[in-house]
This record gives C-alpha cells, sequence and structure tokens, in this order.
C-alpha cells in the first residue's frame, strides 16, 4: 500500500463522454485485474462527472452568464432558453435528483404541471400519451426530463461549445481521421467553456490521487479529443507523470499510427487487451525492472516505434479478476429515455453491472465485422460459476442486480450454464446480452433464460435475405431468425434486431424484400425493437482486407493517424442512401404497432419495386417450428415445484385402476394431469431428480431406459397431452 492515504500509483480515465446511466466498464475491469497484482489504481469517468457539473444550478448560472458574454447570432430557441434560464436553474437539481433515481414523487409535477421550462424538443409531443401509456407514469416523466436536458444540450452546442453532446465530444474530429492534422489544429486552440471544466476536474483529482501513471480508455471517437485535451494538460502541468492510452478506438483505429506529433500527448499507446500491457509499463517505471513491453506505441529515436517483445502470454479471462466499479459516484448516473423504444430504455435508463461471458467471438466469421482483430478472434469463454461469482461479487459491491452481459455475441451454450448457476443458487438477478439468432436457442433454451432473469436479447438480422446473409457469413437464415425470435418472445424476452441496408452487392429488389421480412417479424409480434444502419466498409474485415471479392471499389487515403472506416463505391452503382428515411420511418411505426397494412411503396418518395416476399412467409415460418425429434443426449430440468396428490379409483368397463391425480401450481396458472398411479409415482420421483438442486444429471435416454424398465412406449407417454402440460410449464429439454 502507498504510504500516504488516498495516493495512488496509477489513475484511469473516461473521457468525456460515453453514457450518463451506467460506467463504461473499461477502467473497471482494469482496476479489477490490477487488484489481483496488488497495484494501488484509481479511476474517474470525468463525463459523467462533467455533466454533474454542468447540469447544477452553480454550473447552469455559470453557463448562462459565460453564454451571455458571447457575441453570437442565436436562434429563436436559444432566445427562449436564455429567457427561461431562472426557471432552468431553479429546477435543474430537482431534476437530475429524480433521474438519478431519487424524489421520484417529482414525476407527478413533471407531467401534469408547467413545472419544467419547455423548448422547441417539446414541439413534437401530440403522440405522448400514445407512445407512454404502456410504459407507464416514471418513463413518461424521465422522457419529458430528458427533453428538458436535450434542450439546454441544443442551447450548448448553440451558444457556448459546437462540439458538447451527452454521449460524444467533438465526435467528428476522431471519425476517420487518416491524418493528424486537424485533430491537432483545434488542440492549439484555447480552451472551450467544456474544456475548462473537465481540466478543473482532472486537476482536482490528480492533485489528491498523485499519480505516477494515468491511463486514458478512449472507447469511442466522441471521447478522443478530451482525451488529447487532457493529456495537453497533464504533459504541460504534470511532466513526470506517464501518460497511456488504450481501448477500443485505438485498438481498431490506431493500429498504424505514424505521426510523431501524437507523442506529445501521450507517452505510450497500447494496443487489444490492456492488462498485461499495463502492467509491464508498471513494471518498468514504477518498480524500475528491466522488462520487454507489449503491444505497446511510443516515440523512440525522433520515430514511432511499436514495441512488442514481451515473451509473457497475456492473462486467460478467468485470470483477470472481477470487474471493480469502487471509485466512480454510481448514484449519481442519470437514466434518460430519449425515444420510446423499449430497447434504448435499456441502454440508457439504469444502473447495470458490465461483465462479459467470453472474450471474443465464438462465431467470428461475419465478413463486415473486424475478425481479424484480437478483441474478436481470440476467444476465451470462462467457466458459469466463475461469472455467477463475479455478479454476487459486483452485487456485493454495488448493491446493483441488474446486469449487461457486453459479449460480441454470447455463447448459447454458455448461456445455459450461467442460466441453471443462477437458478440453483436461488439468485434473483436482471440481465441482458448480445446473440446470433442460431437454432440452439431452442424454446425450452429460452424458458430456462427467463427464469434466470434475462429479459432482453439483441442480435443481427442484418440484412433480410437470405443470399446476402450468406454472403456475410451470418450463419443463420430468415426462417430460422423467426423461429428464435418467436421462441425468445415466447418465453417473455424482449428481442431487438440490428437491421442493415447497402450492403455491397444488395439489390433495390433486396432492400424492398428485407423491408417486407421486418414488417412481417414485427407484425407476428416476435420482435419488439429494431435499428437500421446503414452498412460502412472497416479496414479490418474481410471486406476491408479483400474487396474485390465483394465487387467494391475502396478509396484509400494515407494513413498516418486513424485507420478504420474506409470510403467505397459499390460496382451496383446503387445510392442506398435514399433508403435511409423510409426504413426508419416505417420502422418507427411498426415498432408502436402502427401501419403494418401500407403498402412499402407509401413510405418512400420514389418508386420501389413491389414486394416478392409471400405475405405469410414470416407466419409459416413460425408455424412450422414444431420439432418431434427426440434428441437423447439432451439434458431433463424441471422448473417447477413439487405438486399436490390425490389418489383415486376409476372404473373403465368393470375393470377398476388405481389413478393418481396430480396438481401442479405455478407462478401464474394451476394446472392437473391424471396418470395410473404407478406412472404418477414414476414421475414425481423423477421430477425430484431432475431439479437444480439434486444431484442428479438427468439426460433424455437415461429417463427412456429408465421408464422402459418398467413400462411400454417411452414416445407415446412423452408426447402424450398430459406430459405436454407438463414441458410446458416447467419440464425442459437442453
Amino acid at each position: 500500500m502507498n504510504k500516504f492515504y488516498g495516493l495512488k500509483d496509477i489513475l484511469l480515465i473516461t473521457p468525456p463522454f460515453t453514457q450518463l446511466n451506467t460506467p463504461y466498464p473499461a477502467t473497471a475491469y482494469l482496476k479489477g485485474f490490477l487488484n489481483t497484482k496488488n497495484i494501488d489504481a484509481f479511476q474517474i469517468d470525468l463525463g459523467i462527472e462533467v455533466i454533474l457539473e454542468l447540469f447544477s444550478k452553480n454550473g447552469l448560472t455559470k453557463l448562462f452568464k459565460f453564454a451571455a458574454l458571447q457575441s453570437k447570432t442565436v436562434s429563436k430557441n436559444s432566445k427562449r432558453i436564455a429567457s427561461l434560464q431562472q426557471d432552468y436553474v431553479k429546477t435543474v437539481d430537482d431534476v437530475m435528483l429524480f433521474l438519478q433515481g431519487q424524489n421520484q414523487t417529482l414525476a407527478y409535477q413533471i407531467c401534469n404541471t408547467d413545472f419544467l421550462p419547455k423548448a422547441s424538443r417539446f414541439k413534437n409531443l401530440d403522440d405522448i400519451d400514445w407512445a407512454f401509456g404502456v410504459m407507464g407514469f416514471q418513463d413518461k416523466a424521465k422522457h419529458l426530463a430528458t427533453l428538458y436536458l436535450e434542450d439546454l444540450s441544443d442551447f450548448i452546442v448553440e451558444c457556448v461549445d459546437e462540439n458538447f453532446g451527452f454521449s460524444r465530444y467533438a465526435e467528428k474530429l476522431g471519425r476517420s481521421a487518416n491524418s493528424f492534422e486537424e485533430l491537432n489544429k483545434k488542440l492549439s486552440e484555447k480552451l472551450s467553456y467544456i474544456d475548462t471544466v473537465s481540466i478543473a476536474l482532472l486537476k482536482d483529482k490528480i492533485e489528491s490521487k498523485n499519480p505516477k501513471i494515468i491511463g486514458f480508455s478512449v472507447p469511442f471517437p466522441g471521447n478522443l479529443f478530451s482525451a488529447f485535451r487532457c493529456a495537453q494538460f497533464i504533459k504541460a502541468n504534470y511532466p513526470s507523470i506517464k501518460i497511456v492510452m488504450g481501448g477500443g478506438f485505438p485498438n481498431t483505429e490506431l493500429r498504424s499510427v505514424s505521426d510523431t506529433r501524437v507523442f506529445d500527448f501521450f507517452d505510450f499507446i497500447t494496443l487489444d487487451d490492456g492488462e498485461l500491457p499495463l502492467e509491464l509499463l508498471y513494471k518498468k517505471f514504477i518498480n524500475n525492472s528491466d522488462v520487454d513491453l507489449k503491444r505497446t506505441f511510443y516515440l523512440k529515436n525522433t520515430k514511432v516505434f511499436y514495441e512488442n517483445t514481451s515473451k509473457l502470454n497475456d492473462y486467460s479471462f478467468a485470470k483477470v479478476g472481477t470487474p471493480d466499479y469502487s471509485d466512480l459516484p454510481l448514484n449519481k448516473y442519470i437514466s434518460v429515455i430519449e425515444v420510446a423504444n423499449p430497447m434504448h430504455s435499456l441502454w440508457s435508463d439504469g444502473r447495470w453491472n458490465k461483465l462479459t461471458m467470453a472474450h471474443g467471438c465464438y462465431w467470428g466469421k461475419c465478413t463486415f465485422c473486424d475478425i481479424s482483430l484480437d478483441y474478436i478472434k481470440n476467444y476465451d469463454p470462462i467457466a458459469a460459476s466463475l461469472i455467477v461469482d463475479r455478479m454476487e461479487q459486483l452485487i456485493a459491491q454495488t448493491g446493483e442486480t441488474g446486469f449487461h452481459f457486453v459479449d460480441e455475441a454470447a455463447p448459447p451454450a454458455l448461456m445455459k450454464e450461467v442460466a441453471m448457476e443462477i437458478i440453483k443458487r436461488k439468485l434473483i438477478v436482471t440481465w441482458w446480452t448480445n446473440i446470433r439468432f442460431e437454432k440452439s436457442f431452442t424454446s425450452d433454451l429460452c424458458k430456462l433464460l427467463q427464469a434466470s432473469g434475462c429479459i432482453a436479447v439483441s442480435g443481427g438480422l442484418e440484412v433480410a435475405s437470405d443470399r446476402l446473409l450468406k454472403l456475410i457469413n451470418k450463419g443463420v437464415t430468415v426462417e430460422q431468425v423467426a423461429k428464435v425470435t418467436h421462441h425468445f418472445t415466447d418465453a417473455g424476452i424482449m428481442v431487438h434486431a440490428y437491421l442493415m441496408y447497402g450492403f455491397p452487392t444488395q439489390t433495390i429488389q433486396e432492400t424492398v424484400d428485407s423491408l417486407e421480412m421486418v414488417r412481417q417479424l414485427f407484425e407476428a409480434g416476435v420482435i419488439q425493437s429494431g435499428y437500421w444502419h446503414q452498412f460502412a466498409l472497416t479496414a479490418h474485415s474481410p471486406l476491408g482486407l479483400n474487396p474485390n471479392k465483394f465487387h467494391i471499389v475502396p478509396t484509400y487515403s494515407e494513413i498516418s493517424f486513424a485507420n478504420n472506416d474506409v470510403l467505397f463505391t459499390d460496382k451496383t452503382g446503387i445510392k442506398h442512401d435514399k433508403f435511409s428515411f423510409g426504413l426508419k420511418k416505417s420502422l418507427y411505426n411498426y415498432m408502436h404497432a402502427c401501419c403494418f397494412e401500407f403498402d412499402l411503396q407509401e413510405w418512400f418518395d420514389f418508386k420501389i419495386p413491389k414486394t416478392k416476399i409471400p405475405k405469410n412467409f414470416i407466419e409459416n415460418c413460425i408455424k412450422n417450428d414444431e420439432d418431434f425429434k427426440l434428441k437423447p443426449s439432451a439434458r431433463l430440468i424441471w422448473l417447477g415445484n413439487e405438486p399436490e396428490i390425490a389418489q383415486y379409483i376409476t372404473i373403465k368397463k368393470g375393470q377398476s385402476y388405481n389413478m393418481i391425480k396430480l396438481n401442479f401450481i405455478t407462478k401464474t396458472t394451476d394446472f392437473e394431469i391424471k396418470l395410473d398411479a404407478d406412472k404418477a409415482k414414476w414421475l414425481l420421483k423423477i421430477l425430484a431428480k431432475m431439479q437444480l438442486d439434486s444431484d442428479s444429471s438427468f439426460m433424455l435416454k437415461d429417463l427412456k431406459a429408465d421408464f422402459e424398465n418398467q413400462f411400454d412406449n417411452f414416445e407415446l407417454f412423452w408426447f402424450s397431452k398430459q406430459m405436454l402440460q407438463v414441458r410446458q410449464n416447467g419440464l425442459l429439454t437442453l
């Protein structure tokens, strides 16, 4: 331990801005790892710190005073906000408390009175009761409070700092910045208002913690400028501190960095998993050990040098420790609802402990994805028991039982094991994750996941065309997606679909047919949320590495700084961006169960061909989902309780039979079945052995053998009406 309380060897920083409702997990992952090495570290989410400073009574007072001193011609909307500044200053602390989960009775004032000052974001509220009638009163208040903050954000952008955004800052400077020139020029300008707020908070943390190394985790382009601005301040005022950059942005964008000016700000840039590179830098500069570095850029003899000479292997995912969210102001994050979309609500509303089931992607074949990079290609799952251990540790630390598993695609087999472990330990948790819509997600597996606390999944349907899904190498078909999403929905798990348009060689007909597939999926009720995005070519994907194979012509620039997004020309010549508005407008309506009867042409102001997809295609896929095959190796699990028993005698054709009536009581319904006494007693014994807290582990082949030792025709029994009821209400075949 350090000699003086509060002093830390390493300060980990997430620069502004990422999320408002929960911490971005990178620094928590690193701090958890450093704990295993007894390395003192402190972490800050500078983004939420800046937001809390700005959106406070004191912060808004200063901001409005600063704006009044600017000699700008501003819009009518900003003049209105400035005129209402006393109302904003008066209400902001209460609104922020409400969005932090406190002061919940304020919802009545927010919804039913003129409590909130209102500007342009409130103009389109005609349908708010329709949109939030299902979502509830508190959610409606959160949405209105979010619009209030967005009005203030519009004012800041116009009157104070044009680069401001709640989840990004100066994002355009980081997007495909092949050259460092524009970013460097911006950094030579005087500090913006937001910069001064950030730097003041950073200065306070540095002075109180006195770190020897500061590590910036930069996940997105919208964090990049702030990271450089903070590093610039540290270099000028604390030159002895070593400054490191890692995270998602350098991992994807800075693999070819060669501009030496970058290292006027940062001493080191590390790539891929940050645990070992950061540990080696610590050993070299804090412990003065003679060690080789791992995947690290730095300046050597006035040139950018990449060192990757360490013989040490990266730590397995099981050895990196449990994420540690201490130091972060967990009760200060704010829950917002920007749009009436249930999945977007999960992303921005509520506090989630972020965990990962497996490093990398178990599929790792999609042609649009950066599968050549370590964070995807190096697949490394961990044991379900260790995952649930980490969940319990985080519950104890944070007091939160909600989990967002941030996997590239959570593996179905591991999800099953995690779900069983959760149920076995009798944990009450709520969780969601990203998946592939693969056939492993049977109806029974989805029921198991729901029983363990799974509330939602998101997955890539991408281009809803079997030809293009094959070209993407997605490993699914539209029919399969329909069946799997039906299984999730039927189990009570919400489904969000990532949708793509403009994939190379995609025809106009395929775009129209894809929209029809999406329309039918929403009409069938098997998808509840979705989002269209236009295809983007990245340098590290199979498409970027082999563009000719996919009939596209990339436009390459000279790279001295960032390299990821690549401009290209599709040889089809189709202008895919013209579909953007119609696709998104139709999707908005489908998500609200509207306009299914509209002809697809009504969404576009240009002529489109008629769809070639049969009208009942998705409905037929779902209907044809019965599977009567017996899988001998399938495990059987009973999630229900012990039934009530009533014995009786029935007489048929003058012969009496001993019968037992089994009355099953579940959380949602009661049902009863009647069986021969011997079969009923056998079933009771077997169900007890199938419970997860039992020492037994039953497979279907074991059940069949045990049954046929005493009775005849297992298949007839298994597919009987009585057993169908049991299987629909807690007896799972996995």
